[in-house]
């Protein structure tokens, strides 16, 4: 079953929001990282002044939902503005239906990240429809059935 989760997008307040958020909903962190933990890709490193932001966190805030979030980054080229923050997170049961509802969605739209194994070893995507809806795609292979 592919779930949809929120997933926000921050320019260096999004840790801040997300203590917030933790606040009114409850609940721990499963996952929080910094910029700097990531591993260099394609030779490309992060400016120390990106280093303290959130490159991805997230907060179960139901049974069925994920709020989720990042900081913005200059070395991806991210930039954040209001209406321009949230996008769809889709996650798939398998890595066929995340490229079938990738394909289908970036059609006529723009690739942001074209579909591929992840650092964190998920396959993942991204993109913006013909809409200009901010989409994200992926698939665990160790995501629980």
């Amino acid at each position: 079953m592919t779930t949809v989760n929120a997933y926000l997008t921050f320019n260096g307040h999004c840790e801040v929001a997300f203590n917030y958020y933790k606040s009114v909903f409850g609940g721990e962190f499963p996952y929080l990282g910094r910029y700097k933990e990531m591993p260099p890709m394609d030779g490309q490193t992060f400016p120390p002044e990106d280093g303290e932001r959130i490159m991805h966190i997230s907060l179960p805030i139901s049974k069925e939902t994920v709020l989720m979030g990042c900081d913005s980054s200059g070395a991806f080229g991210m930039t954040s503005s209001m209406g321009d923050n949230i996008s769809l997170s889709l996650n798939t049961d398998s890595q066929a239906e995340a490229d079938r509802l990738f394909n289908a969605l970036s059609k006529n739209g723009t690739v942001k990240m074209p579909m591929s194994k992840t650092f964190w070893g998920a396959y993942f995507g991204m993109c913006t429809d013909q809409f200009g809806i901010n989409w994200m795609v992926g698939f665990e292979e160790s995501q629980p059935k």
